[in-house]
């Protein structure tokens, strides 16, 4: 695929509610986080949808399914459907249904919703090896997720059984912080069995196929708070992204973000939904945005002026992309950042 390097955040004269008609919103990080409303989330997406966007919940999380998470939006505040939910448990499922006679026996290393999934696509999960299961399916199944079920999935695995993952993020935002994801269960089968999974989530393109199947979305706004799965999964499938800091990514990470990990937009919570965004223009050897002017020096990126500190962010970002053209920035920006509380 062959894109234009982005190397700059993108202005928006129009409430981003309104230039697009269906936000895919991810929801660890970005909705919630352990369980919580995230600042001003509920609020946002009420006034996003009054005004007559779509709202679709896009989450590589397989552990639960797509009525549960439906009941916990909606007890946060947030009206939600089930067939407002895409998970990667049934982007994997769909996958493994294209590749698998019907009616397979699929063991499943996982929670309910890789269950539900493989039910929905005509498929028959199971629990062991020795139950002669035509695929592996591996998921997200919750902290207390046993080594035992590892070890079933290595049997199987080992005989020949193809291997699939829902996702590969190593991490998951909680209330206490960052917890081991399914990428990283991932990594304890594959460190013992030598094989690779075919992965459905984010950002990979069975899950943006499976999100745009379901919303049938004609301009999606991918809303993100991770890099290298909301923001790659929309470079991916060629739609325009915000980034979000509410979650995993901070400044540091944004400015060294290589042009796949690059959004279009830029904001502080589910806020930036519903306004414009400012232009970041060239101003001399560097680039403006509000009252802040970001150049890159030969070392480090400087920062001179004042305003908003998000001004300031969009305005780094822009020295910073334009210094590192298609590779990842490598200069430092922690002094810069310093100044934007950041």
């Amino acid at each position: 695929m062959s894109q234009t390097v982005r190397t700059r955040p993108e202005g928006s004269g129009q409430a981003l509610s309104e230039a697009y008609d269906t936000a895919l919103l991810d929801l660890d990080g970005v909705v919630y986080a352990g369980g919580d409303a995230i600042a001003h989330a509920v609020d946002s997406l009420a006034t996003a949808r009054a005004g007559g966007m779509h709202l679709a919940y896009v989450t590589n999380n397989a552990l639960r399914t797509p009525d549960a998470v439906a009941g916990h939006l909606t007890e946060l505040g947030i009206p939600t459907v089930a067939s407002d939910v895409i998970t990667s448990a049934q982007a994997v499922a769909r996958l493994i249904s294209e590749q698998v006679p019907a009616g397979s026996r699929v063991l499943v290393i996982g929670g309910e919703g890789l269950r539900v999934a493989l039910r929905e696509r005509g498929l028959e999960p199971v629990d062991s090896a020795e139950d002669e299961p035509v695929a592996v399916v591996q998921g997200y199944g919750g902290p207390d997720l046993t080594w035992s079920r590892f070890a079933e999935a290595c049997y199987a695995i080992a005989r020949g059984v193809p291997w699939f993952a829902s996702n590969t993020d190593l991490t998951i935002p909680g209330a206490r912080g960052i917890a081991p994801g399914n990428g990283a269960a991932v990594e304890v089968v594959r460190i013992a069995t030598g094989a690779e999974p075919q992965v459905a989530g984010k950002p990979l393109p069975p899950m943006h196929r499976e999100t745009i199947l379901r919303t049938g979305a004609e301009r999606p706004l991918v809303v993100g708070d991770r890099l290298d799965t909301d923001i790659e999964g929309a470079f991916n499938g060629e739609v325009d992204s915000l980034l979000v800091l509410t979650g995993v990514t901070d400044g540091a990470q944004l400015l060294a973000a290589p042009p796949r990990h690059r959004p279009t937009y830029v904001d502080a919570d589910l806020r930036g939904m519903l306004t414009g965004q400012p232009e970041v223009v060239e101003a001399g050897d560097g680039f403006r945005c509000g009252g802040w002017t970001a150049t890159a020096g030969a070392d480090a990126l400087e920062l001179t002026g004042e305003g908003e500190a998000l001004d300031g962010l969009r305005a780094l970002c822009a020295a910073a992309w334009t210094a590192a053209g298609e590779g990842a920035c490598e200069l430092d920006g922690g002094k810069a950042l310093a100044r934007l509380g950041l």
